[in-house]
C-alpha cells in the first residue's frame, strides 16, 4: 500500500468548485486516517493555507475570467524539487491540463505511477474558452493525449467515461465516485428557522434551491423559464440560487426580465459549510437540470440533508436514481420542469418522502469514497511495478520530457538573472551609501 500521495489540481480554495472540494477531502482523509497527503496547486494572491496537510503553491496566471480559476506553471523547479523531497508513492492529478503536465514531469523524476481523475466535461469548457473549430479540436486532442499518458484513469460516473471516450480517449477507466463532507442528517430546526427569517421567506411558501457555479450550461435557464411558467399560473414559491460565476449578472438580469426578481434570491458563493447545509435543509426541492455535470456532488449533498432533487433523465447526475423514489426525473426543458413543479405543487409530504429516499439510497460519505480510492492506489502501485501500466502514447513522453527540460532550463536562467540583478543592485546601494 502507498504511504504518501501527491494530489494535484488547478482549482483549490479560495476557488470554490466540486473538484477543489474533492481534493481538499482526499487530502484531509488520507492525512488524518490512512497515510500522508501533499497537495500542489497554483498560487493565489494573499492566500494563507491552514490545513492539516502541506500545500505547495507554484507560480500562476490569472485566468479566472476565462476558465474560473488560475492556471499554474507546471514546470516550476522549486515546486518539483520540494515535491520530490516528500517522496510520494502515488501522484494523483485531478485536472488534465497543467496539473497533469506537472504529474508527468514529477513521474519521470520519481518513477512512480500517475492516477488521473476525470471530473468535468472539459470539451465544453474548451469550446467556451477557445474560438474556432480547428483550434478547439486541436485542444481536445491534446487533452485526450495528456490523459492517455496517465498510468490509470478514473472517472466519477459512467457518463463521465462516455464523455471521455467521445474526446478520443481509448484506454480503460475505473469508476470512482465522489462523496460528500456533509454528515447524514438535517441541521437543527432552529438554524433553519433563523435562515428562513433572515431571507424573509414565509413558512407557507415552498422553497426551491440550486447550488453551483453560475454558468448557463448548468441548466439555470431551464429553471428560470420553468419558474416563470409557474408564476404565470399563479404559483407562489421562493427560489434560492447559491453560487457565483461569470454569468451571474446575466442570470439576475434575465430573472428580472421574467418578472421573478421578488421570488428569486441570488446569494453568491457560500463558503460556510454549515450555513450551506442549512440552505439544503430549508429547501423543499433541489433543482438541478444540468447535463454538464459528470457526477453532481451537490445532489449527494442534498441527499445528505434529506432533500430530493429534480434531475434530467439520462444525465450523469441521475445515474442510479429511481424516479419518484429518491429523485424526480424530467426532460431537459422548462416545460417538463414546470409540469413537475405543478404536480408536486405544495405537497411537502411527497417531496420529503423522496428526500428521505435520497438520504437512504444516494448518500456517500467522503470517508467511504476515499477509502475505496486508497485501496485502488495499492492496485495501481502493484501494476506499475509489474509493468502493467495502462499508459499509452509512450512516444509522446520523450518529446514531453524535452519540453519539460527546456522550460525548467528557462526558469533556472530567469532565476539566475534575477539573482544577478538583485546582487548588482545591492552593490550599487552599498557604493552609494
Amino acid at each position: 500500500m502507498p504511504k504518501t500521495v501527491c494530489l494535484l489540481n488547478d482549482s483549490f480554495p479560495p476557488a470554490i468548485d466540486g473538484v477543489a472540494n474533492a481534493v481538499v477531502n482526499y487530502a484531509r482523509i488520507i492525512q488524518g486516517e490512512l497515510g500522508r497527503a501533499v497537495v500542489a496547486v497554483p498560487e493565489y494572491p494573499g492566500v494563507v493555507d491552514d490545513y492539516p496537510f502541506p500545500v505547495f503553491r507554484y507560480r500562476s496566471l490569472d485566468t479566472t475570467r476565462l476558465v474560473g480559476y488560475r492556471a499554474g506553471y507546471p514546470f516550476s523547479v522549486r515546486t518539483l524539487e520540494a515535491l520530490k523531497e516528500t517522496a510520494p508513492d502515488i501522484i494523483h492529478s485531478h485536472c488534465p491540463i497543467m496539473s497533469n503536465a506537472m504529474a508527468r514531469t514529477l513521474r519521470e523524476q520519481l518513477d512512480v505511477p500517475v492516477v488521473f481523475t476525470y471530473h468535468t466535461k472539459f470539451d465544453i469548457d474548451i469550446r467556451n474558452a477557445i474560438s474556432g473549430q480547428h483550434l478547439q479540436q486541436a485542444a481536445i486532442r491534446l487533452l485526450a493525449d495528456n490523459i492517455s499518458a496517465s498510468d490509470e484513469v478514473w472517472v466519477v460516473s459512467r457518463g463521465a467515461g462516455e464523455n471521455l471516450r467521445s474526446l478520443g480517449y481509448q484506454g480503460d477507466y475505473v469508476v470512482m465516485e465522489n462523496g460528500v463532507d456533509f454528515p447524514r442528517g438535517r441541521v437543527g430546526e432552529d438554524r433553519v428557522l433563523a435562515l428562513r427569517e433572515e431571507l424573509g421567506i414565509p413558512p407557507d411558501l415552498p422553497v426551491y434551491l440550486f447550488v453551483g457555479r453560475m454558468m448557463w450550461y448548468k441548466g439555470i435557464r431551464v429553471i428560470l423559464d420553468a419558474l416563470a411558467r409557474r408564476r404565470a399560473q399563479g404559483a407562489r414559491f421562493r427560489m434560492l440560487l447559491v453560487g457565483d460565476g461569470m454569468e451571474r449578472d446575466e442570470m439576475e438580469d434575465y430573472a428580472k426580465e421574467l418578472g421573478l426578481a421578488d421570488c428569486c434570491t441570488f446569494t453568491g458563493a457560500e463558503r460556510d459549510r454549515e450555513r450551506l447545509r442549512a440552505c439544503f435543509c430549508l429547501a423543499d426541492l433541489f433543482l438541478f437540470p444540468s447535463t454538464f455535470d459528470t457526477n453532481g456532488i451537490v445532489v449527494r449533498e442534498a441527499a445528505a440533508c434529506g432533500l430530493g432533487s429534480a434531475l434530467v433523465a439520462g444525465s450523469c447526475a441521475a445515474e442510479g436514481v429511481t424516479d419518484g423514489t429518491d429523485a424526480f426525473l424530467i426532460e431537459e426543458n422548462a416545460e417538463s420542469l414546470a409540469a413537475l413543479l405543478e404536480r408536486v405543487g405544495e405537497d411537502r409530504t411527497a417531496m420529503r418522502a423522496v428526500g428521505q429516499g435520497a438520504m437512504e439510497r444516494l448518500y456517500l460519505s467522503w470517508e467511504d469514497s476515499v477509502r475505496r480510492a486508497w485501496e485502488r492506489y495499492g492496485v495501481v502501485a502493484e501494476n506499475y511495478k509489474r509493468g502493467l501500466s495502462g499508459r499509452n502514447l509512450e512516444w509522446s513522453d520523450e518529446l514531453y520530457n524535452v519540453m519539460s527540460d527546456l522550460w525548467q532550463g528557462v526558469e533556472l536562467a530567469r532565476d539566475m538573472r534575477s539573482t544577478h540583478r538583485r546582487r548588482m543592485e545591492q552593490r550599487r546601494r552599498r557604493r552609494n551609501a
